[in-house]
This record gives C-alpha cells, structure tokens and sequence, in this order.
C-alpha cells in the first residue's frame, strides 16, 4: 500500500496499539499532524507545553502500564521534552517521544529550528532513531515500541526530518524484530534462585524491599505470595509505593530520608535483605556504608547494571521480577519452608507503636498532614489515583496516604521534577477515566506547569489539585531551616500571587480557599464532587517541617524530627531480642 512518511507514522502509531498521543504541532511536523487529522483510532490531546506533554504520557504510562506516546516539533518543541524524557529514564517509564527535525540535506547547518535532539538525549533514553529513509519508519517504530516495554522500560526517541514524513513509501508493518544485540533476561538463574529460597527459609529477621521494578514487571501478585507464605515485613520505595497493599500487617512504610522510623529501623536490623526492583537509591539508603550493615543481600533486578552498582550484594538474580519471584516461591513450597518471624514482627510492631509517624495539631492552626489524611479518608472507598507535585507536598502525600492498589500512585522519583504533578495527573485521567485523580501540590510546583489547566478544561478531564499552600518553596526553605541557620535565600513566595482561586476560574475550574481545619471535609467533599476539574488553595501552617528526616550524608537510624528516641540498639525490647537472636 502506497503512502506518504507521515501516513505510515500514523498507520505504525496504530498497529503498535496508541490510544492516546500527547504533543504539540509545529512547522515541520505538519504533515503528520495533517495524516492524524483522519486517524480514528487515536485520541489527540493538545497540550500547552512541550514539557507537560512528556509527563502526561508518564502519567498515562504510570496507571495504565502501556506505552505512551508523544509528537512534537523540531528546535525549541525538541527541546522542551528534555526534562520529561529524563524524568521518565530515571524511572524506567516505557514511552516514544517523536520528534520533527528539519529536512535531511540541512542537518548539520544550524537551520531554522534545528537540534541535535538524538545527540542531546543520549544519555536520556533507552535508545534512540535520526530516521533519514521514509521506508524505514514502520520497522523503526515497531522496535522503538518494543525497547520501551521490555527488559527495564524506558523512553525511545525517534527524530523525523521534515522530508521524511512527505516521501512515498510502500508501507509494510514488520511481522519479526531483528534486534541481535538486545536480549533482555527475564527467568533467573537456577543456582541464585535456590540460594535465595535457602536464605529466606532460615532467616529470622527478613525484610522485603520493593522497588518500581516491581510495578514495571506487573509482579505485585507474586510479591504479595512470597510475602505472605513467608510472613516476611515489606518495605516499599518512593517508586515502588502502590506495590503492596499499604494496609496489609506485613507493610512497614517507606525507607529512607523522609521514612518513618520504624521503617528504617527495620533495615537497620534486618539479617536479610530482599531487594526486588530497586536500585539502592541514595535517598533511601542516606550513608550506604551504614545501610543494612548486618544483612544478606538478595537483589532481583532486570537490569544488571544495577545489580552490585551502589550496594554489594550476595545472591545477585537478574531477571523479570514476576517470573523471578514466583520461581523463588515455587522452591520455598518445593522445601516447605516455614515462617520464622514471630517474634521479628512484634519487635517491629513494638517499633510502630512507639515511633508512629507524627505531627502537632496547633488549635486553629491547618496542618498539612492533616489535609492529606482528610484525602486518605474521603476516598478510601473510591477508585482513585493519588499525583504529586515534588517537594515537602510529595513526602507527606508519601507518608499519610494508603495505596492499596497497584499503578494508582504517580510520583517523580528519580529526577524529582518540579511541575511533573498537574499534566502527569492529566494523563493519568486519560489512562483510568473512572477514576477519581488528585494531584497533592505545592504553591511553588503547581506554577512550573499551571498552564495545563487549560488542557484538562478543555479536555474535560475532572482532575482535583490540592495545593500545600505554604507562601514557601517549602522542601527549599526546610533545609535552610535546618542546615542554613534559616537563611530562607529565594525561597519566599507569595501566598496571594496568584491567586489560585481566580486563576481556576480563568480557567473554567472549580477553585475554592480553606484557611481553618474545620472546613477542609467541605471543601474536598465539593471539589470530589464536581463533574470538572477542581481546585483548592489550603493555607497551611507556613513553616511546617516533614519530619522524620535523615541529615544529608547520614545514616538512616539517625533520624531528626518526630517521637523522640534513640539509637535503634536502644530501641530493642530485651525479651523480643532473645527470641529473635536466640
């Protein structure tokens, strides 16, 4: 069948099954935008920024599990995906991001909205394509749609000169792949997988340690059996939240800098550690000399570049986290291995009891903490998608929600990028439209990104934003608090510019203020309610800290903030520690 580079863009975007494309026309992308003009299948949305496009494909990707799609133009329109594409690399999110480029026989002579968008997203993307040859595009496309889905995913980048997409082409979508030097492994060595079963059947204090692989691999059924069959406490990374159900017994929190202390008291201790999908993040870890130092280490990752990268490990396992843990679980049955963690819970619920996660509740004072618990609890029973912004907005979203179901928390790990909440919440709307999605936001990374509020009006997508109201670059202005002896240097903001109330109104939302704690259930209540996007402006407690906290540089059971205590080998109960030792 005969038709131009630009029909065969749009024909191969279907045949690898988009249902959604994310972009922003410009010059040399016209005649793909023109091809999609007739394209049924796949739903458009126009966003406001290059950017947003990127982290509403993540979004999207995040709840849904598919890969998404992007289409923007040459130079400027390139360029501005950057930081979205970094940011879905740094958490393995599966996306193509396509991109214009000017006509082949001026590459290279700084034309008119000309970048060197592949050479630039090198060290970005998984891989990526300067496709110079119409022909190529269907066979190019298929393996730019199969690179971001397996093995570790990750965002592809295929760069489309303008000619490219005007050229005739005989189209033909490829039945095989021919990619010899890309073979992901995805079952586990036999050898690492029985020394794996051998350690968890004798260990007394194990600890599982889940991570965003364990999303990725779609592995959280097998997670939640080996937990279980094994009684073994869970902990789950930033990236990894959502992984195993937050009101299970067996979940213990999230670890690291803003982890609760029994959390981290819990690595502290653990005598095995089981690392499924993770890649010992340093704010997880804080001083990785002092992390789990009286541990075996498992660790279960697809990637091998990771395994041994930041942490030494004793049963390295490279493989798919699904097929790897339900291997380990069919030799631990193979055995009939027992639980032998008893007494290593009750230390751990001891642990939670006396150091539970904590806030002061001034009279008449909004607390921030408890906005998110009044979210908690207003849609516990519900379908919803909990978003957010990056900042002190994300840690306590992190530690006063409870995600019980797998792909229904967005955050932006790894990059930590500012402004990724509004348009990522936007995509996520996209993926699971029954869903209620709330974006927990701050007053300063709303505004990196607000200009999406005109994509979700027009779209009719009913997302809610909760804005952490502060008049503070909050994370920014707790570390000069804290390490800066309250310097607060261009971390003052505005609490009234903008006014977000009048700003959601521009925009066709819903908006709404609540400065006093008895009126915060009202307020979510109606926003929740509304059938279009909402917003609301929560003045919280300006100089509020997210507590605990592990010093830059320290170890991870030498906590600032929160109930007071000790050092973790204080915090042992005498009784429970024979019986866990003995």
């Amino acid at each position: 069948m005969k038709m131009t580079g630009a029909e065969a863009l749009v024909r191969s975007l279907e045949n690898a099954g988009v249902e959604v494309l994310f972009g922003y026309p410009g010059g040399v992308v016209l005649p793909i935008f023109d091809a999609l003009y007739d394209a049924t299948s796949i739903r458009q949305i126009l966003v406001r920024h290059e950017q947003a496009a990127v982290h509403a494909a993540d979004g999207y990707a995040r709840v849904t599990g598919k890969p998404a799609a992007v289409l923007v133009t040459s130079g400027p329109g390139a360029t501005n995906t950057v930081t979205g594409i970094a940011n879905a690399y740094m958490d393995s999110i599966p996306m193509v991001v396509f991109t214009g480029q000017v006509a082949t026989p001026v590459i290279g002579t700084d034309a008119f909205q000309e970048s060197d968008i592949t050479g630039i997203t090198i060290p970005i993307t998984k891989h990526n394509y300067l496709v110079k040859d119409a022909a190529e595009l269907p066979e190019v496309i298929a393996e730019a749609f199969h690179i971001a889905t397996t093995g570790r995913p990750g965002p592809v980048l295929v760069d489309v000169p303008a000619d490219v997409g005007k050229r005739e082409i005989t189209y033909k979508w490829p039945e095989t792949l021919n990619l010899p030097g890309y073979k992901p492994t995805f079952k586990g060595h036999a050898k690492m997988i029985k020394q794996a079963a051998q350690l968890i059947s004798k260990a007394r204090k194990p600890l599982l340690y889940a991570g965003g692989g364990v999303l990725s691999a779609g592995a959280w059924k097998e997670l939640k059996e080996l937990a279980e069959l094994m009684q073994l406490p869970v902990v789950t990374t930033l990236m990894g939240k959502g992984a195993f159900p937050e009101d299970h017994h067996l979940f213990v929190g999230m670890p690291g800098m803003h982890g609760a202390k029994y959390t981290n008291y819990s690595i502290t201790e653990t005598d095995l550690l089981i690392a499924v999908g993770v890649r010992f993040d340093d704010r997880v870890t804080g001083k990785l000399a002092a992390f789990a130092t009286k541990a075996k280490i498992i660790h279960i990752d697809v990637d091998p570049a990771e395994i041994g990268k930041n942490k030494a490990v004793d049963v390295p396992i490279v493989g798919d986290a699904r097929y790897v843990l339900s291997e380990i679980v069919a030799e631990l049955r193979k055995m009939n291995a027992e639980p032998r963690t008893d007494a290593w819970m009750r230390v751990i619920d001891d642990w939670r009891a006396r150091y539970p996660l904590h806030y002061h509740h001034p009279d008449g004072v909004l607390m921030p903490q408890h906005v998110i618990e009044r979210v908690r609890e207003l849609t516990k029973d519900r379908p919803t998608v909990i978003c957010t912004e990056v900042g002190q907005n994300q840690m306590w979203a992190c530690q006063y929600t409870h995600i019980r179901e797998p792909r229904t928390w967005v955050s932006s790990g790894g990059l930590g990028t500012m402004g990724f909440g509004l348009p990522a919440a936007i995509g996520a709307q996209l993926g699971r439209p029954g869903y209620l999605v709330v974006d927990i936001a701050g007053d300063g990374s709303i505004q990196m990104n607000s200009q999406e509020m005109a994509t979700a009006a027009i779209e009719k997508l009913p997302v809610k934003v909760v804005i952490l109201n502060n008049g503070y670059l909050g994370m920014v202005r707790q570390w000069q608090e804290l390490f800066y002896d309250r310097r607060y240097s261009s971390s003052t903001l505005a609490q009234d510019c903008p006014d977000f109330v009048k700003l959601a109104e521009a925009y066709g939302w819903h908006g709404a203020r609540v400065t006093e704690p008895g009126d915060v259930d009202a307020a979510l209540t109606a926003a929740f309610a509304h059938d279009g996007p909402a917003l609301i402006d929560f003045r919280v407690s300006r100089e509020e800290c997210v507590y605990p906290m592990v010093a830059p540089g320290g170890s991870i059971d030498e906590m600032l903030g929160g109930i007071p205590g000790g050092p973790v080998s204080e915090m042992l109960d005498g009784e429970l520690l024979e019986e866990v030792w003995e």
